[in-house]
């Protein structure tokens, strides 16, 4: 992968998309996005911005770790800047147009179950708590 292929793919799926190489902001179904790369280091990342950090309650703070071992499958909520974000973050060279496709795909799903399942998509890793009552 590279930048100009990179762009190609977002442009494809965003509703609106503004930005230089290697910095773009961009719109899907109303979510905000970002997509940073860095080539010198070979990093992607597409992030979206959930909550300011100080309007978090402990509780979504606490869902969000747990999210991030079960419901999260390659994307994490992370704070950055005083800001909760729905992150994707992955080598840029080796990403394939279906990871870009799915990183999209799992960034707009962690935005859009904050505050519920907190979750990527539809895969999950049962808790502790599950396993008991599913197993027992």
């Amino acid at each position: 992968m590279n930048n100009e292929k990179l762009f190609s793919i977002l442009k494809h799926y965003a509703d609106e998309i503004e930005g230089n190489e290697g910095y773009w902001n961009f719109q899907i179904n109303e979510i905000a996005f970002m997509c940073l790369t860095d080539k010198l280091h070979n990093r992607m990342r597409i992030i979206a911005p959930i909550s300011e950090a100080n309007d978090l309650t402990d509780t979504q703070l606490k869902k969000c770790m747990e999210a991030n071992f079960h419901t999260t499958l390659d994307i994490r909520y992370a704070i950055s800047d005083d800001i909760l974000w729905a992150a994707f973050i992955h080598p840029l060279k080796e990403l394939t147009e279906h990871q870009i496709i799915d990183a999209l795909s799992q960034v707009y799903s962690g935005v859009r179950t904050f505050g519920s399942t907190y979750s990527s998509g539809s895969l999950s890793f049962l808790t502790e708590e599950e396993r008991k009552f599913r197993f027992n």
